[in-house]
């Protein structure tokens, strides 16, 4: 299996320490995804803009490795397994965010509300549909319990 990027992001941040925990924690914060040229990727984004917020899924290129037991900032109780987690460290380092869509011009999706670095690899773009994408009745885990 091989993923291959369709873009980057391009941000002021270039740190793990300035990342924000999450996209609702990053209000505001701009950035830029950048689609590779020669893949028609134009027309792709075609209707993009109709949209008020978009997934974008990413590679976490910080992180050489992973680990099943994490420390979440928020956990009163200790190490989770990863995968009740939303950390980095994964065994595919494969990340998801909400953003807000700002604009698209030519092959740049502007974005804000933005909690990834500078030169993370876009794998993919999808819209947000929230009849589908939220769930408001659903449980919150471990966080307040």
């Amino acid at each position: 299996m091989q993923f291959t990027p369709i873009g980057y992001l391009r941000c002021a941040l270039t740190t793990k320490a300035q990342a924000p925990r999450q996209p609702v924690a990053a209000a505001d914060t701009q950035g830029r995804i950048e689609l590779l040229a020669g893949h028609n990727f134009e027309h792709a984004l075609e209707d993009l803009d109709s949209w008020e917020l978009i997934w974008v899924l990413f590679w976490f290129h910080h992180n050489p490795g992973w680990r099943p037991k994490v420390l979440p900032p928020r956990s009163t109780t200790g190490r989770k397994g990863v995968f009740a987690t939303r950390a980095p460290h994964r065994p595919n380092p494969i990340g998801m965010s909400v953003v807000r869509l700002l604009r698209v011009e030519n092959l740049v999706v502007h974005v804000s509300d933005c909690d990834m670095l500078d030169g993370t690899p876009i794998l993919d773009i999808k819209p947000y549909v929230a009849y589908t994408d939220a769930h408001p009745r659903a449980g919150a885990g471990w966080l307040y319990g």
